[in-house]
């Protein structure tokens, strides 16, 4: 399995620490951030989703006409339009950007998220709806006579559909939900995890597999995991660095006490919780991995850092290859600088690294 980096491409600067800057959607800084990370070496870019939030099938296909080479992971919720729909739309993102697409698949959501665009269904009826929008989804992709699907949630009939992925189109999933990992098992290319410490890892990793082998799919499916990285001179710098990043970050959330949205962040959301109980029994696992915007945020998306220089990150990194974790999200506080800043110093010694050490998964392979 080749080693794999996503980045973040946001229609604005701005994060936990920094207050946004520039228009809701800044043409200029989305074209220079996806000029930095497809320069700095990333291989796709996530174009994140959110009700309060730009379209994120938009954006990339914005992102698309800018860039040459970096992937387009468009994050997408099932249930808000027909599976046949959305097949046809990301198949013409995939031919528009010579095969570039590719879909993180979002079932969950923070508590009233889902609610603000009409979603009233529980986790088990979402979860379940999902297995079969994907369902609907491939036979759309992949077939070339028309079919029908009479199912719970969805009812096709005499469906073709013309536009194609270039080649297979990969479905990223994302949820750590007993149901969450059973649909990943049927249907994710690649599972993605929060930064949680090494052990919790090794036994997601092992139980997602341990699922994916009742579909025959235990070698087919990828892992990865997302992660904060801050990067200092020295040890000395980077801690320093962090903690003025939690000082901006508890500014900022000072200024929006009262928000209705932000006191319910996290708290219908399994991984979420995980990560809250995580930065609850201590500020830093495994030496450098730093939990105190995950526990000011209420475990809110990705939000767990690696804290080190770019050696020391980098050798946390390949902590996590070596348990079978191919694909790294990295994305920064300080999105423009951090983006440049882990394509010339971080990214680079990561795949050092890992060219003088396969994956435990490849090991298992051979």
């Amino acid at each position: 399995m080749s080693l794999e980096f996503i980045g973040l491409i946001g229609p604005q600067e701005g994060s936990e620490s920094q207050a946004p800057r520039g228009p809701l959607v800044d043409l200029e800084f989305i074209r220079a951030f996806s000029h930095a990370q497809e320069y700095g070496g990333f291989d796709k870019a996530l174009l994140a989703v959110n009700t309060s939030e730009p379209d994120s099938l938009i954006l990339a296909s914005y992102v698309a006409a800018l860039t040459e080479r970096i992937g387009l992971l468009v994050a997408h919720r099932p249930g808000f339009q027909a599976p046949t729909f959305a097949a046809r739309q990301l198949a013409t993102l995939d031919q528009l950007s010579r095969g570039r697409a590719s879909i993180n698949i979002i079932t969950g959501g923070d508590s009233g998220d889902l609610q603000r665009d009409g979603d009233f269904l529980d986790k088990d009826a979402r979860y379940a709806r999902t297995d079969e929008y994907l369902e609907v989804m491939r036979k759309t992709w992949t077939r070339t006579e028309p079919f029908d699907h009479h199912g719970e949630h969805y009812r096709v009939e005499d469906n073709l559909t013309l536009v194609k992925p270039v080649a297979k189109l990969p479905v990223y999933f994302s949820g750590a939900s007993d149901a969450a990992v059973e649909v990943a098992a049927k249907h994710a290319d690649v599972y993605m995890m929060w930064g949680e410490p090494l052990e919790q890892v090794r036994e997601r990793i092992a139980k997602v597999r341990k699922a994916a082998a009742r579909y025959g799919r235990e070698q087919k499916i990828r892992f990865s995991l997302s992660l904060r990285p801050i990067l200092g001179a020295t040890e000395a710098e980077a801690w320093a660095r962090a903690e003025r990043i939690l000082a901006d970050a508890q500014h900022r959330i000072g200024l929006r006490q009262g928000n209705r949205r932000d006191k319910n962040v996290g708290k219908s959301n399994v991984g979420s919780e995980r990560l809250v109980q995580l930065a609850s029994q201590r500020k830093v696992h495994d030496t450098r991995l730093w939990t105190e915007i995950a526990a000011l945020g209420g475990g809110a998306g990705n939000s767990t850092s690696l804290v080190g220089t770019a050696d020391q990150v980098a050798e946390a990194a390949l902590a996590y290859y070596e348990l079978g974790v191919t694909t790294f999200l990295f994305r920064g506080f300080d999105q423009l600088r951090d983006a440049v800043e882990y394509g010339q110093a971080l990214i680079p010694r990561i795949k050092s690294r890992v060219q003088r050490q396969p994956p435990e998964g490849q090991a298992l392979q051979a």
